[in-house]
């Protein structure tokens, strides 16, 4: 069985430690690192599955040592941490690459599930897709979903990397097609969480979504907009 491998990358030194110890329990090998510079030593001597990146560090904050990761093509999972409320740290977190993010103060076992379900999405990714799979798969324009994989495939059968939440957010207009789904809907029935005053990491999404699967993304027609009201699912478009 494959030990999962966690870096932990934290200004406060209390925290590193309680995470240590509670993911370490649940049979995961844990590192950890005070900032974005341990980081990539740690990385360098063995390389992680999932990082939990803090946001605010003195220094180099945790958005660019997310943006770096990224430029440099790692496909870790990241898992950022931010300031309760703070609304545009975790749509920048977003945009800079992240798979998912949490809020402090947290309870280690949602930290626990969030770690669990970037896994299974990142699992999904390695694995190969075999050529008989089209049975089952959903069209989103020029990508096809194979929610079974949790794969977004191209035309070539290639898969086209996502993140976690965007997987969740695809796989939730499968479910309803040609239905508006307001962003505070979308947002309860793909990430099971409220949406909050001001929070527009689903429109950042689906603007990131429209880039892979749409034939024009400035003109979407797979996931239209309905002003004033949401977005919607057009099947076959």
């Amino acid at each position: 069985m494959t030990v999962t491998r966690i870096i932990v990358v934290d200004d406060e030194p209390d925290l590193r430690l309680l995470l240590e110890d509670y993911l370490g329990a649940q049979g995961m090998a844990v590192r950890s690192a005070a900032d974005g510079a341990e980081l990539r030593e740690r990385l360098r001597e063995e390389p992680a599955d999932i990082v939990i990146l803090d946001v605010n560090m003195p220094g180099e904050d945790g958005f660019t040592v997310a943006r770096g990761l990224r430029a440099a093509g790692s496909r870790v999972g990241i898992i950022m941490l931010t300031a309760a409320g703070a609304v545009e740290s975790r749509l920048t977190g977003l945009d800079a690459g992240a798979d998912d993010y949490l809020p402090k103060p947290f309870e280690p076992r949602e930290l626990l599930a969030r770690v669990r379900s970037v896994l299974r999405r990142l699992e999904a990714e390695r694995e190969p897709v075999p050529a008989a799979r089209e049975p089952g798969t959903v069209r989103f324009g020029r990508c096809r979903l194979d929610s079974e994989a949790h794969q977004l495939l191209d035309a070539e059968g290639r898969p086209v990397p996502l993140t976690a939440m965007e997987f969740d957010l695809l796989a939730t207009f499968a479910r309803h097609p040609r239905q508006v789904l307001s962003r505070e809907r979308l947002a309860e029935l793909a990430h099971n969480r409220p949406l909050e005053p001001e929070d527009r990491s689903i429109d950042i999404r689906i603007a990131r979504l429209r880039k892979k699967i749409e034939h024009d993304p400035a003109n979407p027609s797979t996931i239209r907009t309905v002003r004033g009201e949401g977005y919607l699912f057009e099947p076959g478009a």
